[in-house]
Parts: structure tokens; C-alpha cells; sequence
């Protein structure tokens, strides 16, 4: 039965993100991909030119998924501490809803991989604490953040990773969001 256009690269990019649940973190070789899917590795490079390719098509899902939440927050909430609280939010569920990709936001999946992949992911990082930093000075305008918007955006991202590298780290048993309503009243209070 032949397959619509994109149908095989989505089936790719979703065993890859399967294969990457695994709490162990070990090394996804594309034989070791071509075999679960049961297609040949030359299958696989049809598809994507590269290993590399495929990690940037998570990479793409991610930022799609992720950016499209944060615009709908900034643009549906105009309270800037209720946009960042709601950004932090979405940042922790994306994680529990989506262990594979975790991996891929810690770079734990992206080592020993074209280092332009981690270079994509320092990116995302800096745009979501440009995010974070401009709804913290939404709330600084609005009289209701007291704090630096700079410094305190960069203290919620440094605690979003947090939560990812211990979900990610302890084998997917610590959930990002575990504790949240305790640590939301401590950051934004």
C-alpha cells in the first residue's frame, strides 16, 4: 500500500522520539531505527539526507509545538505574570507529555551528534527566556513584578531545564510538573 507524501517521514521522526523514552539514553544508531521501523537504513536516507536531519525534524516539532503554545499565551493573557506563570506551565507539561523529546531538550540525545544540532538548541532555549523576560516586563509595566526581568527570566529557564534533566535523568520517574502548584507560589510570588 503506498504511503501519502510525509506519511513515512512522520513515522520516522515518531519511532525516533519512541526510541529516545528509553531511560537507559543509549546511542540511536540508524540501523537500530531502520530495524524498528523494518525498512532498509537506504529507506531512511530517501527520507532524510542524515542522522542529523532527523534529530532537526524533532528539533522542528518542538519549536512549532512550543512557540505556538507561548504566542497563544501572550496573546490570549495581556497579565505578563500570568503569561510567564502559563509559560512555565506548558514548558513542564510538553516535557511529561513528551519523555522522547525531553531528551532532545536536555541535548542528552543530541551527543555525539552534528554539533549544530545543540547550537539549534541553545537557540530555542534563548527565545523562550526572551519570552519569559517579556512578559516579566509586561508585569514590571504593570506595577505587579518587582523583581529584574532579565535576571529572574533567566532564573525560570534555569529552573524549566532543571525539571527536564531530572525527568530525563531519573529515567522518567520524576515528573517535570511533580510539586508544582508549592514551587509556582514560590517562583512568582
Amino acid at each position: 500500500m503506498a504511503t501519502k507524501p510525509g506519511e513515512r517521514r512522520l513515522q520516522i521522526l515518531q519511532t525516533l522520539a519512541a526510541m529516545l523514552e528509553t531511560p537507559r539514553g543509549e546511542k540511536i544508531t540508524t540501523a537500530a531505527l531502520a530495524a524498528r521501523l523494518e525498512v532498509s537504513e537506504a529507506a531512511l536516507y530517501r527520507h532524510f539526507a542524515s542522522k542529523a536531519q532527523m534529530f532537526e525534524g524533532l528539533i522542528e516539532f518542538i519549536e512549532t509545538t512550543l512557540f505556538s503554545l507561548v504566542n497563544r499565551i501572550t496573546t490570549d493573557t495581556t497579565d505578563g505574570v500570568a503569561q510567564a506563570t502559563q509559560i512555565v506551565a506548558v514548558l513542564l507539561g510538553f516535557a511529561e507529555k513528551n519523555p522522547g523529546m525531553t531528551r532532545v531538550l536536555i541535548g542528552d540525545a543530541l551527543v555525539n551528534e552534528d554539533e549544530r544540532l545543540q547550537t539549534r538548541m541553545n537557540q530555542l532555549y534563548d527565545r523562550i527566556e526572551a519570552s519569559l523576560r517579556q512578559s516579566l516586563k509586561i508585569a514590571q509595566a504593570g506595577g505587579s513584578w518587582p523583581g529584574d526581568a532579565v535576571a529572574d527570566a533567566n532564573a525560570l529557564l534555569a529552573f524549566v531545564v532543571g525539571r527536564w534533566m531530572l525527568f530525563a535523568k531519573s529515567g522518567f520517574k520524576r515528573l517535570p510538573q511533580e510539586a508544582w502548584d508549592a514551587q509556582r507560589k514560590y517562583l512568582f510570588a
